[in-house]
């Protein structure tokens, strides 16, 4: 017996019941079904290019076969089934002298608690915002009636910016963490396909309750989290980190994790005033871009209208060279909604979430042109650590004002930018607490709007409408990361001049999504438990 790993392809609207893979792979192979005893699919890929002629699946196939094979077709790429990831191994933690505090309860924060709590520590988990409960009726306050709490929104709770989102768990990081990231998310609820899906999602419906599973198993390893709990600066014994001050007090600690997310800015300021090294990094900032989800589809497919029942809602990602500006597509949300994300009052910040079932009309997608130091420095802002939060924060002030200081984003029509004139006029949109139709010229500087319009020229000529008429640019997308970034060693993820103080995630510049900031929590977590067996 001898188990072949092939991948194979599917007519989108093929059955995937494995009945009919293992015949599809008998077929590859050139055996009879017969001499096939199991086959597992690990992983799925929808391949929409056009000289398919009709959207296709890719299925990779692990395939269990008795006896020699047949004549293999051509188009067959036949390779040896890979080991089982491990999970990974660290050290106990030793009793007596392993309280750890973790510093955001995001994706890296989680996944650090987690880990550290499992190998024994004693994990303090603190969260300046609330439980995702009480955190989805901040929400609904602040969509539906323009009332920010600047400690529970978008950002800021449980399960960080990460929690209002697609739920996209696709990385470009090639870890050896990610599958384990993938099996603990279903662990504690998430659909199993994850595991094999090429570009996987979850969806904020399906987060919330997964977050909540996921609490339970933190509060039964023992791990205190302490909601409504911001760190104001670190304990310090000479340089060496020796717990957190908070707004409820003092936490001492052997050790202590910074996971908070990029929009603590806050956090950032008081770290700095303490001395902690930071830097300023380059990152990405625009508008929102919503299309009716049917242009997208048929753009992106080449079939339908309608599009047919066993494809998903289309998703894009498109990236355009704006004279040495690098201009891209950013979480793109097929059949999602674009919602406010505002942390401090006075600014208007946006974003996009979609459902596990993408059910929505409308797609959507951050849209942005790449920001160097060079700009910040240009525009004024200086070269100082926090160049770019000042940048972010200055825009989303404009975005405010432009708004008409009630929450409502300014926005105009794709068509209208590229025209160089504003119409006035919007498409449609389910964008609440609603739109200000605008010249985003009052927003955006004319780099970044330059940037923009030369890639929707690009972009409409490959989904035609993509700058119509029917596309919305709303403002402003400037959290797409952090505009900041933390130092650390390599190995331990620790900052080389506060021993004691490890940094992971987001917000110290390390990541960029759930996944990844889940593996560098892990990471992170590992070099704790290392650090403390010493």
């Amino acid at each position: 017996m001898a188990t072949h790993r092939l991948d194979v392809l599917l007519r989108h609207d093929a059955a995937a019941e494995t009945d009919d893979l293992a015949a599809e792979a008998a077929r590859a192979l050139g055996i009879g079904r017969a001499k096939i005893s199991a086959v597992r699919l690990t992983k799925k890929a929808l391949d929409a290019r056009r000289r398919l002629g009709a959207p296709m699946w890719r299925m990779t196939l692990d395939v269990e076969v008795s006896g020699a094979l047949g004549k293999v077709r051509k188009d067959v790429d036949l390779r040896p089934v890979p080991p089982p990831p491990a999970r990974l191994e660290s050290p106990l933690a030793p009793p007596g002298r392993s309280r750890v505090v973790v510093v955001g309860a995001g994706p890296a924060g989680l996944f650090a608690a987690w880990h550290l709590a499992e190998r024994g520590a004693q994990v303090v988990l603190v969260e300046r915002g609330k439980p995702v409960e009480t955190r989805a009726r901040d929400f609904g306050q602040f969509r539906g009636r323009g009332i920010l709490d600047p400690e529970s929104n978008l950002c800021f709770g449980e399960g960080g910016a990460g929690t209002y989102s697609d739920g996209k768990l696709y990385t470009r990081t090639k870890s050896p963490l990610v599958p384990e990231v993938m099996e603990r998310l279903v662990e504690v609820g998430a659909p199993p396909r994850i595991l094999i899906d090429a570009r996987p999602h979850i969806g904020t419906n399906v987060l919330f309750r997964m977050l909540k599973s996921l609490r339970a198993k933190l509060i039964a390893l023992g791990v205190d989290i302490r909601w409504q709990t911001r760190v104001e600066k670190l304990l310090l014994d000479g340089q060496r980190v020796r717990g957190v001050e908070t707004n409820h007090g003092a936490i001492e600690a052997e050790r202590v994790v910074l996971a908070m997310g990029h929009s603590a800015r806050d956090t950032f300021e008081a770290l700095l005033a303490q001395g902690v090294p930071m830097e300023p990094k380059p990152f990405a900032l625009g508008v929102r871009i919503e299309h009716p989800q049917s242009l997208i589809d048929a753009g992106q497919y080449h079939v339908g209208p309608p599009r047919p029942d066993s494809l998903p809602p289309a998703d894009y990602h498109l990236t355009h060279d704006a004279r040495g500006r690098g201009v891209y597509s950013f979480c793109m949300c097929p059949g999602g909604m674009i919602v406010p994300t505002a942390t401090e009052a006075g600014t208007v910040v946006v974003n996009g979430m979609s459902t596990a079932t993408r059910g929505s009309p409308f797609a959507n997608s951050g849209l942005v042109a790449q920001i160097e130091l060079a700009d910040l420095e240009r525009e004024g802002y200086g070269t100082g650590p926090l160049a770019g939060a000042h940048f972010q924060l200055a825009l989303e002030k404009k975005a405010y004002e432009e708004g008409g200081k009630n929450y409502r984003a300014p926005a105009m029509m794709a068509a209208d930018l590229v025209a160089r004139k504003a119409s006035g006029q919007l498409a449609a949109t389910h964008f609440r607490p609603g739109l200000t139709p605008s010249d985003l010229g009052a927003v955006l500087p004319p780099f970044v709007l330059d940037a923009l319009r030369d890639g929707l020229g690009k972009f409409d000529r490959q989904i035609p409408g993509y700058a119509s008429r029917e596309a919305n640019l709303i403002a402003v997308e400037s959290r797409t990361s952090s505009p900041v970034r933390i130092p650390r060693d390599d190995r331990t993820l620790e900052v080389l001049t506060f021993p004691g103080l490890h940094v992971a995630g987001e917000g110290p510049g390390y990541a960029g999504g759930i996944a990844s900031a889940a593996v560098d929590g892990l990471r992170a977590a590992h070099a704790v438990l290392e650090a403390l067996a010493v």
